[in-house]
């Protein structure tokens, strides 16, 4: 009954983020407002991020860091996912240099960083029993395949996705816009948020396959 109440919550939290992401798409919003959402919306999740750290540390139990976590989450889905879908939408009104590589080039960069993307999830999927973000967060932890290179494959799928976007859109802009803006926050949610997350979760077996395995530069996995 209770995993029923905590399914369906997540569900309707995922529903309304995508009404609310839909939304935004189709506001015609001046260029000053876009990019205040584009710029500003990615830098709140600092203070997001710095203030579900204060809650998670409030109560270090397992029940309590789930649903901690899933608001954090759902706070992440405006502070990342406006801003992107804002920036890919509109990045034609975006001013400022070509990138001087063929769009084709990164077209195929986006075919073969989406499909890294999705391999990551189907291995979160198979081996930690959960999916991206509140949808579902993992049961086990994820250390094999993938997992076993990297703690954060994911995440360097997504911004290497969003790079090959800017590739191929040939806007200097948008891949500065990821590598300036977004991937920080990233990095600073990952840090703060989310190591301390899963050593409350999981304990002893992520302090273990945090000291062998790097955080984002992937490397052989250590027999």
């Amino acid at each position: 009954m209770k995993h029923g109440v905590e399914l369906f919550f997540r569900i309707a939290l995922l529903v309304l983020i995508w009404l609310i992401w839909l939304w935004v798409l189709n506001q015609p919003l001046s260029g000053i407002m876009n990019l205040s959402i584009i710029v500003g919306g990615v830098l709140l999740t600092f203070p997001l991020v710095w203030l579900g750290r204060k809650i998670l540390d409030r109560q270090q139990t397992i029940g309590h860091a789930v649903w901690t976590t899933t608001f954090v989450h759902f706070g992440l889905g405006f502070t990342f996912g406006v801003p992107i879908v804002r920036a890919v939408t509109t990045y034609q009104d975006w001013s400022g240099w070509v990138l001087p590589i063929p769009s084709v080039i990164g077209f195929i960069l986006v075919i073969i960083t989406g499909a890294a993307f999705l391999l990551t999830v189907v291995n979160l999927a198979l081996k930690g029993f959960g999916a991206p973000f509140f949808i579902a967060l993992s049961r086990k932890l994820a250390a094999d395949w993938l997992y076993a290179w990297t703690r954060n494959p994911m995440a360097l799928a997504a911004l290497a996705f969003f790079v090959s976007l800017g590739i191929w859109f040939q806007s200097a802009l948008f891949v500065l816009w990821v590598l300036i803006v977004f991937a920080p926050a990233y990095i600073f949610f990952a840090k703060v948020y989310e190591e301390r997350e899963l050593e409350i979760r999981f304990g002893a077996s992520y302090l273990e396959y945090k000291s062998r395995t790097p955080m984002f530069f992937s490397r052989k996995p250590r027999v």
